[in-house]
């Protein structure tokens, strides 16, 4: 039985969570030869009804942290305590329960759905998996109320993915997580693959479904006016750490870490005038291969401000000002 989730205690904690993919070689006696570390050690909590976006440049381990929550990998180490329970340590069995709670908003509306299904059957599976309407004649009548709720004729129960747009599509997979009644849903860059016209209206969607049901959201994106228009708080992530998270408007008002600020910066402004004076500095050098990341702070070899230091040191996630962490020891307040 889960223990009701208090205004203290968070509805997610991610502690100390490490994901490692071994590299092997070999055909016949394979050997593993070194790892991966896509996440490397992360903490962060999301509270009920919120949505915390993560976000970092490609290939700094959002997705593989989003996967981790969801149990479609199981972490290296570390905690993932949803609810007061521990879903790293959780068998099979014990998981199904949870399945129902946590559910996934996929990044590419097109490989996500069954191209061989209809859309109302790829709607009603996940009820009827998990027996929550076994009367086939009210699961269709619940897959028609989800395409309407989620801006969709419910005549398109009876269409095909391929006979759909993009936005469409995604619209159905939205209906899809919603299928259960889920508290908790995983983003993965859920507009990234979309027309810059549609993104707008499914973002939409998503606040007022949030708003709607109570959902609360972890939103893993990497276009940062995406996420200041949805989410409540921010973590920004560099080569599986996270290196800083504040409250929306705090963190892109005076971001303090300098990835952060060079991230900020690189997002273009809509005045012509104001973004023909402004001085663009990027920032120098390649993202490290996370087979070997550097010493210390992995930011350390990038970065501006950097001190012999930081190429010893790992730096600790610090609170700075009130609810404003950053992973940095140079910054001073």
């Amino acid at each position: 039985m889960s223990t009701p989730v208090t205004p203290m205690r968070p509805l997610l904690e991610v502690k100390a969570l490490h994901m490692h993919f071994p590299i092997a070689e070999g055909v016949v006696a394979r050997r593993a030869v070194g790892e991966v570390k896509a996440v490397d050690g992360v903490d962060f909590t999301v509270r009920k009804g919120e949505t915390l976006g993560l976000v970092g440049e490609s290939g700094c381990g959002k997705t593989t942290t989003g996967r981790c929550i969801l149990r479609l990998e199981r972490p290296t180490s570390g905690e993932v305590i949803f609810d007061g329970i521990d879903l790293a340590a959780l068998d099979r069995n014990d998981l199904l329960a949870f399945r129902r709670r946590i559910q996934v908003i996929f990044q590419d509306p097109y490989s996500s759905l069954n191209p061989r299904m209809t859309v109302g059957a790829i709607i009603a599976e996940p009820m009827k998996v998990h027996g929550i309407e076994p009367d086939k004649a009210k699961r269709t009548a619940r897959v028609r109320e989800l395409l309407s709720i989620c801006g969709l004729n419910p005549r398109f129960a009876d269409h095909y993915p391929h006979e759909m747009s993009g936005g469409q599509r995604q619209r159905v997979g939205i209906a899809r997580a919603l299928a259960l009644k889920p508290e908790f849903i995983v983003c993965d860059e859920p507009v990234s693959a979309l027309d810059v016209s549609i993104q707008a209206q499914i973002v939409n969607l998503l606040e007022d479904l949030r708003a709607e049901f109570g959902l609360t959201y972890l939103f893993i994106a990497h276009d940062l006016s995406v996420v200041r228009h949805l989410c409540q708080r921010v973590a920004v992530m560099y080569l599986g750490r996270i290196v800083e998270m504040a409250d929306c408007d705090t963190l892109f008002d005076t971001p303090l870490h300098p990835y952060t600020q060079a991230l900020l910066a690189a997002v273009p402004t809509p005045d012509p005038t104001v973004e023909r004076g402004r001085v663009f500095r990027p920032v120098q050098g390649e993202v490290p291969s996370p087979i070997n990341p550097p010493s210390g702070c992995v930011f350390h070899p990038r970065c501006p401000i950097a001190v012999p230091s930081c190429a010893r040191t790992r730096p600790e996630p610090r609170e700075v000002l009130p609810g404003h962490v950053v992973a940095c020891s140079e910054v001073n307040v």
